[in-house]
């Protein structure tokens, strides 16, 4: 039996990945490759999930998806994933991704790639797969891709499963991990367009972190919390700190990091000129646990210290 056949299962299935010889078969396709395939879902079988309201999938490989049917609101984290038909969806081993049930029973259509980190070993990829973030994307992130760059994709899963399916030969391994390699390169330059092109969804990010960093500073979070960071930045914009930061790059060609230490050292420089106010007293509201950590950060990123910086303005 399947373990896509959810009709006896309890209201929340847990449905791994783990094995690409079981994944094949439950989406009806041969197994070429012990370690890496490309599945054509339209191969599948009807997906009816019965009595079960979630489905729980939990990553032990790297999987990505080229969806063409809706079949259910996944949600990753705390958020719902921004997975429309037509979108890829990029998970890395250890990633937990709920699905929702749909209306009704779907036929599965798309494609799938998807690869175990063994198989990586030894290849140029294995040393960089971490270099590519988005496997670390969380909600609202998936890759919408215009007609051209679909084609581009399809063209990157032929030749992958072509090599898949040729007799096995000194050169497979490393034609299959740099066709994969292609792929995800290709991946990375539709994304660095998609930073600049879907205003729609991006629009305001940075008006929102910019208004963030100012409420922060005008709380008593520094305080409390200490300095803003990056994670948290994020997660108040609901977004993954992969994404933030790439996002925040593109935008005004400084990390995350630097544009949070540009803002700091901006307030700092105003609260300087305060009446009455000591440098500890200002290292304290910016957040810093020790005046010295202040001081130092201050010469490092003005050139002075907060006093001679006083001093000569």
């Amino acid at each position: 039996m399947s373990k896509f056949d959810y009709k006896h299962a309890d209201m929340e299935k847990i449905y791994a990945i783990n094995n690409i010889s079981d994944y094949n078969a439950d989406n009806n396709t041969k197994t070429l490759n012990p370690l890496v395939t490309v599945i054509d879902f339209s191969d599948a079988s009807i997906r009816d999930w019965g009595e079960v309201d979630v489905v729980k999938f939990q990553y032990g490989m790297y999987c990505v998806y080229l969806k063409d049917v809706k079949c259910g609101d996944m949600k990753y984290g705390r958020h719902y994933y921004d997975y429309q038909a037509g979108t890829l969806a990029f998970f890395a081993p250890g990633q937990v991704m709920k699905m929702e049930k749909p209306a009704q029973p779907y036929q599965p259509a798309g494609y799938g790639l998807i690869f175990h980190s063994d198989f990586l070993l030894g290849t140029p990829l294995g040393k960089n797969i971490r270099n590519y973030k988005f496997f670390d994307y969380e909600s609202n992130e998936a890759l919408h891709l215009s007609d051209d760059e679909r084609k581009m994709i399809l063209d990157c899963f032929t030749k992958i499963k072509f090599e898949l399916s040729q007799p096995i030969d000194k050169h497979s391994k490393k034609l299959i991990a740099s066709n994969i390699e292609l792929f995800l390169d290709y991946c990375q330059r539709f994304y660095d367009r998609q930073f600049i092109t879907r205003d729609s969804v991006n629009k305001g990010i940075l008006e929102h972190f910019e208004a963030l960093l100012n409420d922060y500073f005008e709380s008593d979070k520094p305080n409390t919390v200490g300095l803003p960071t990056v994670n948290y930045c994020a997660e108040s914009l609901n977004l993954s700190a992969n994404y933030f930061g790439d996002l925040i790059k593109k935008a005004t060609g400084k990390s995350a990091q630097e544009y949070i230490q540009h803002k700091i050292i901006e307030v700092a420089k105003t609260k300087i000129f305060e009446a009455d106010k000591s440098i500890n007293q200002i290292a304290g509201e910016l957040g810093f646990k020790y005046p010295q950590h202040f001081t130092r950060f201050f010469k490092q990123q003005v050139g002075s210290t907060p006093k001679e910086y006083q001093q000569l303005n």
